[in-house]
C-alpha cells in the first residue's frame, strides 16, 4: 500500500520586507508563522523574546516604521511573518548604531538610560521595554507633554509591558530621564 502526502505540505509565501534598515527577500516562509519564528529560525535574531504567546506581556515587541517616519510597537508573538510583508521594521539588536565590524559603537538614549539606572532584573523583558520607550520618546518628540503630566504618560505608554521581576521604577526612571534630556519632549 503506498501512502500520499505522508508528510503535509506547508503552504509558503514570499515574504519581503526591510528589517534594522536591510532589506530582506523575497523570501518563501510558511503561511502562519508567527514572526517571532521568523525573527529567530531564518535571521538568527534573537533579542526579541518570546513571553506569552498571547500579545499581553510585550516582550516580543519590536519598532515598526511607518510611511510617515512614526514609529509605532508590534508584538511577534500575536502577528504572523506575512503582516509585515514590505514594513519596515527595528528589533532590538538594529537599535544601537555598529561599528565596520559589527560591534555596537554608539547606544541609543534609551538603552545608555537602561543601563546607567540598572533598568533589568532577569533582562528578559527589557527588550521589549526598550523598544516600548523608545516609541515613547519619538512619540514625545511629534506631541510634547507638560512635565506635571511626564508621569503619567510614561505610565500610559508602558502600561501594557509585563516586567515578572517588578523592575517598573527603574525602568519608569530611565525613561523620565530620556524624555526631560530630549529637547522638544517636555515643555513647561
Amino acid at each position: 500500500m503506498k501512502i500520499k502526502n505522508a508528510v503535509p505540505i506547508i503552504e509558503r509565501k514570499p515574504l519581503t520586507l526591510t528589517i534594522n534598515g536591510q532589506k530582506i527577500g523575497p523570501i518563501d516562509v510558511p503561511v502562519g508563522m508567527p514572526m517571532i519564528e521568523f525573527l529567530h529560525e531564518y535571521l538568527d535574531l534573537t533579542g526579541t523574546h518570546f513571553g506569552c504567546g498571547q500579545g499581553i506581556c510585550h516582550a516580543c515587541t519590536i519598532m515598526e516604521i511607518l510611511p510617515d517616519g512614526s514609529t509605532i510597537e508590534s508584538r511577534t508573538c500575536i502577528f504572523g511573518a506575512h503582516y509585515f510583508n514590505h514594513k519596515n521594521i527595528v528589533t532590538i539588536e538594529g537599535q544601537a548604531k555598529l561599528d565596520d565590524q559589527g560591534r555596537v559603537a554608539e547606544l541609543t538614549p534609551i538603552q545608555q538610560a537602561f543601563i546607567e539606572n540598572f533598568s533589568f532584573q532577569c533582562g528578559y523583558c527589557a527588550p521589549g521595554f526598550v523598544t516600548g520607550a523608545t516609541v515613547f520618546i519619538n512619540q514625545l518628540k511629534q506631541a510634547p507633554v507638560k512635565r506635571a503630566d511626564l508621569e503619567h504618560a510614561i505610565e500610559d505608554a508602558l502600561n501594557e509591558h509585563i516586567c515578572r521581576c517588578t523592575g517598573y521604577v527603574r525602568y519608569y526612571e530611565a525613561v523620565r530621564k530620556v524624555a526631560l534630556a530630549t529637547p522638544g519632549c517636555v515643555i513647561e
